[in-house]
């Protein structure tokens, strides 16, 4: 009975992912209340928290939704979970959270307030109807960004510094190597992690990562990405400290442009940033809400909902700001083109 009832989900979902999606003009759009629970740092962490509230922002300015806007601080499961019933209780509706740590708390809330609309950004595990997991192919991203790097190096030694060695972090990594190997196959890369799960504290530890960012550089690296989070602060206070020493350490940054909030000093030395469009994964779950739907592309048909933000939907990609690589456009393009073909299959394990 459970197979049929999935069948028939999968079906009704389909043919709606399949009608066209007109989006609702602000005067007509009605009021909703969106909850959005972010990650630990918030918004204003300079990176993925920034990129969800950009989503809601912009939300805000073409819809007029209100929103209330929570963040955790002890990181447990319990927080999470009180920080969405709290949405929940008050009427919020959709309520995404930012982070696949809100998984296990997202299913049991979901599970109690069946009518309410959630999306959960960067998990693709929760079996409910009422909740869209919104996933990115962050390794094809970090494809064209390690085709940058690969460029961009004059001593063929880069790094990668993750924030917590995750099967999702572990997507940026092999990609980003994939990329350098297939541009320049003599560059190595020193791959590195902040911490080790269970400890996720590497997402926001920018002393660590400012520590492993200067071992890297004092072996000859001259080009880092960072996919750590608030960490990655650390890697581009290294670079700015060998700059003063009159040493060149391009750094790449990640999930949001992140040229755009550096300082003076990091611009200087910020070659690109991998864009995660998780801006735009929060504006489509609040969008479809206006609408009275939801964004549920099938994902598996064992009832998981949501949509997978790739090259082609223009999920992924890199950012040209500072115009460091602009003069290598062609080669990143047309390696987009060929990862988009299916000609370059980009590994997602190291």
């Amino acid at each position: 009975m459970k197979k049929i009832f999935r069948l028939v989900a999968v079906i009704a979902a389909t043919i709606m992912a399949a009608t066209a999606f007109v989006a609702p003009t602000a005067t007509a759009a009605p009021k909703i209340k969106v909850g959005l629970a972010y990650d630990i740092g918030g918004r204003g962490d300079k990176s993925f928290n920034d990129s969800a509230a950009a989503g809601l922002d912009a939300a805000k300015k073409k819809f007029g939704v209100t929103a209330k806007e929570v963040t955790v601080t002890t990181g447990s499961d319990s927080e999470r979970e009180d920080k969405l019933r709290l949405l929940a209780a008050a009427g919020y509706n959709p309520i995404i959270a930012v982070g696949f740590l809100y998984a296990g708390p997202i299913k049991a809330v979901g599970a109690d307030y069946p009518n309410t609309q959630f999306g959960i950004i960067d998990d693709a595990s929760v079996d409910l109807l009422n909740v869209a997991g919104l996933v990115f192919a962050e390794e094809q991203g970090s494809y064209l960004a390690g085709v940058a790097a690969a460029l961009a190096t004059k001593s063929r030694k880069i790094g990668y510094i993750g924030g917590v060695r995750i099967p999702l972090l572990q997507k940026f990594e092999a990609g980003f190597v994939a990329g350098v190997k297939a541009t320049k196959k003599k560059a190595s890369v020193n791959v590195k992690y902040v911490s080790e799960p269970p400890d996720f504290s590497g997402f926001n530890d920018p002393a660590k990562a400012k520590v492993i960012a200067k071992g890297m550089i004092d072996k000859g690296a001259d080009v880092i990405y960072s996919a750590a989070g608030g960490s990655g602060a650390g890697n581009f206070a290294a670079a700015t400290d060998a700059a003063k020493a009159g040493k060149k350490v391009w750094t790449i940054g990640v999930d949001s442009d992140q040229y755009r909030t550096a300082s003076a000093a990091e611009k200087k030395n910020m070659l690109t940033s991998m864009i995660k469009r998780v801006d735009r994964a929060v504006y489509d779950v609040i969008a479809t809400a206006i609408v009275g739907s939801s964004v549920n592309d099938v994902l598996d048909e064992s009832g998981i909902y949501g949509r997978t933000y790739n090259l082609a939907l223009d999920g992924v990609g890199v950012s040209y700001s500072g115009g460091y690589i602009t003069k290598y456009k062609a080669k990143i393009d047309k390696a987009a083109a060929a990862i988009k073909s299916g000609k370059i299959k980009v590994p997602t394990k190291p």
